[in-house]
């Protein structure tokens, strides 16, 4: 609930009556008022605390002007929201010389040209305040069960930081040491909005012992911890709607910031690698309303867009998660400790997704080998690193992906290994192999081969292999060389294997017809499917 205001104060009917003039510190009513004091003491400061309106018929200030300005510096060194007088019994003006004390120290100064009753004054405060802390606990123990129900089944971070923005009806950024915006509540904006230049205004921003607002915009910061040191913090940025911070927004920033802390005691500690992995999905998806959006929220983690070449690697990793090995964590580490500014998130169970940043005029081969390296010694076995092709423009990286996922997907067993792959190491095995589940590849084979294989299991043959040897080879003499047969005898077997296929394998058409079934046969078996043996 918003505080009460000097200016607040001064549009109540009971003040309206005095017909009240303001005479300095014009840019100061927006100020709290705690409460509101009457006194005709020389030193009301020793009675105050901070945040008092105070009013007065003047009664004891002095004519002295040195003492004047005594007088109003005590009020502004206490804090008091402002100073009301009330002419007619002391002053029949208002003395100059306070209103340049006033001025001099931008303390609101408040003139009642009509006389009247302080008491009632007082009453209608007083009760306005103590209306609005009574809405305000109200309002926190509402709050407070909001973070307990969350904490308590364990919600996500950006859940947390998703409910401090809605509840506060302003954009909400949790940020890391570094200054990346880890995970943000838009508050009805969007993240173009509130994300632009991030790092450069966060940095600008210094972050307080406790909650409260802090740097040129107004920021309302709360620190977030773990293990006792500081993780980073949660930022509310002002809006149009909420332009200022005020008591509520400082106890639900204050909440949502204790209950992040307890995520990351409860083991919700790999805030960074959620964070990536929800942007690199949010590419994927195109979750964005367009280019500057999306580069926005990506420079907003650390990772520069604009003069620099984006590579896209998926890593398919089968037998041993990443999450049993620690594969994100440690790539993201190592390209970090190398300089190399990239996202590292997972994509799927089996899968994990890297999204490099690199110089235009660098080279990516030899970090992509890095990235090898270290994904083979992290699971123990060899792995699938794919690189789609590089691009310039953030909203062509879900191509990339899915280029790259795709070779993923076609890279099998009877594929030479290598440190990385590109889509143009997929020939005719790895297409297959993509399509190894397809129930119309294994059909194909079926009935170009079935009476071949049937052939050679019933009298222990290996006319699979004679053909197999012939089709690789192209000519007739070097296949039957190959295998160890005369030339006669391999004419032979393949007029037999003519007459058993239907097929003429002097036609180009069908001998191609016939690789393509054998090579899918081999893809086949070597993964296990079909049922085949070779």
């Amino acid at each position: 609930m918003p505080l009460l205001t000097v200016a607040d104060v001064l549009r109540l009917p009971v003040i309206v009556a005095g017909l009240p003039r303001v005479m300095a510190g014009e840019e100061q009513l927006g100020r709290a008022v705690r409460w509101v004091h009457v006194t005709e003491l020389l030193d009301p400061a020793s009675f105050l605390e901070g945040g008092e309106l105070v009013l007065t018929t003047g009664m004891p200030q002095p004519n002295d002007p040195s003492r004047l300005r005594g007088y109003v510096d005590q009020l502004a060194d206490i804090g008091a929201a402002g100073l009301v007088v009330e002419l007619g019994r002391r002053y029949q003006q208002v003395p100059p010389d306070l209103v340049a004390a006033c001025r001099a120290r931008d303390l609101p100064l408040i003139v009642l040209s009509r006389g009247i009753r302080f008491i009632e004054v007082t009453q209608t405060v007083h009760a306005l305040i103590l209306d609005a802390q009574g809405e305000l606990l109200r309002r926190s123990q509402q709050v407070h069960e909001i973070f307990t129900g969350l904490t308590l089944r364990n919600a996500e971070p950006q859940e947390l930081v998703r409910a401090a923005a809605d509840l506060m009806g302003r954009p909400v950024v949790l940020e890391n040491l570094l200054h990346h915006a880890v995970f943000s509540g838009t508050g009805g904006g969007t993240a173009g909005q509130v994300l632009e230049a991030w790092q450069r205004r966060s940095r600008a921003t210094p972050t307080p012992d406790t909650v409260q607002a802090s740097g040129p915009e107004g920021w309302l910061v709360a620190p977030v911890e773990h293990n006792g040191r500081r993780w980073g913090r949660l930022v509310a940025v002002p809006n149009a709607a909420a332009p200022a911070a005020d008591p509520e927004h400082t106890m639900i920033l204050g909440r949502a910031a204790t209950a992040l802390t307890l995520a990351r005691l409860t083991g919700h500690t790999r805030w960074d690698r959620q964070a990536h992995t929800c942007a690199l999905l949010e590419l994927l998806g195109w979750s964005y309303r367009g280019r500057t959006e999306a580069r926005i929220r990506i420079e907003a983690l650390g990772i520069p867009v604009v003069g620099h070449r984006l590579i896209a690697l998926a890593i398919g990793h089968h037998g041993a998660t990443a999450d049993e090995t620690g594969l994100d964590d440690r790539l993201a580490d190592a390209l970090r400790g190398s300089g190399t500014r990239a996202l590292v998130g997972r994509l799927s169970p089996d899968r994990t997704g890297v999204l490099l940043a690199l110089a235009r005029a660098s080279a990516w081969q030899p970090v992509v080998e890095r990235v090898s390296r270290l994904t083979e010694e992290t699971l123990g076995a060899p792995a699938v690193v794919a690189v789609g092709p590089g691009v310039t423009e953030i909203d062509q990286v879900a191509r990339a992906f899915r280029e790259a996922e795709e070779v993923v997907d076609a890279i099998g067993p009877v594929t030479p290994h290598r440190p990385f792959h590109v889509p143009s190491d997929v020939g005719l095995p790895e297409l297959l192999y993509a399509l190894r589940d397809d129930i119309r590849v294994q059909r194909y084979v079926e009935h170009q081969l079935g009476r071949l294989i049937e052939y050679d299991e019933r009298h222990a043959g290996d006319l699979l292999t004679t053909l197999r040897h012939y089709l690789a080879a192209g000519n007739k003499s070097i296949a039957a060389k190959q295998i160890g047969l005369s030339r006669q005898a391999f004419y032979q077997r393949l007029h037999t294997i003519e007459r058993l296929l239907g097929r003429d394998l002097e036609s180009g058409v069908q001998r191609t017809q016939l690789h393509v079934a054998v090579t899918a046969l081999d893809t086949l078996t070597a993964t296990g499917a079909g049922g085949w043996g070779a």
